[in-house]
């Protein structure tokens, strides 16, 4: 079956494919989604989302912001294959999507997080180019607010 990237950019697409983002963040609760898209949607945030059909089977945030140091940058942010539907060239089609924009629109670097445990998603970001540059270090404040 063909697949198909989507721009999502209302709230209500995005929370439609509220059971991608389970696989990812299991404890997630629906209105705990919709409260931070309500925040986030306001600050340059959106979502695309590659079907299979009528099935989400990719999806993933980006925002775009300026720092000092790097100018205009594109975040991916929460990068989701369905475990069902892995390696099948699903997050080559997100990150080549990711690529084109940044591209467009002026930025000079594409940045995202990627846990310290999470080797899979390491070698697919190698894989896509992508390197270390630094470390993101935490606070954690409220560790009960973490999803």
């Amino acid at each position: 079956m063909k697949l198909e990237l989507k721009e999502l950019i209302t709230k209500e697409e995005m929370l439609a494919q509220y059971a991608v983002m389970l696989h990812l963040y299991s404890n997630f609760t629906y209105e705990k989604y919709e409260a931070y898209l309500t925040e986030m949607i306001p600050h340059n945030y959106k979502q695309i989302a590659v079907f299979e059909g009528d099935v989400c089977v990719g999806l993933s945030g980006l925002w775009s912001g300026t720092k000092l140091w790097s100018g205009k940058y594109l975040e991916i942010d929460n990068f989701i294959v369905h475990p069902d539907h892995r390696k099948k060239g699903i997050g080559k089609i997100m990150t080549d999507y990711v690529d084109a924009v940044a591209r467009e629109t002026g930025c000079t670097m594409i940045v995202l997080d990627a846990f310290t445990g999470n080797f899979n998603a390491h070698r697919f970001y190698y894989n896509q180019g992508y390197a270390p540059k630094g470390f993101h270090f935490l606070k954690i404040i409220n560790e009960d607010g973490l999803s």
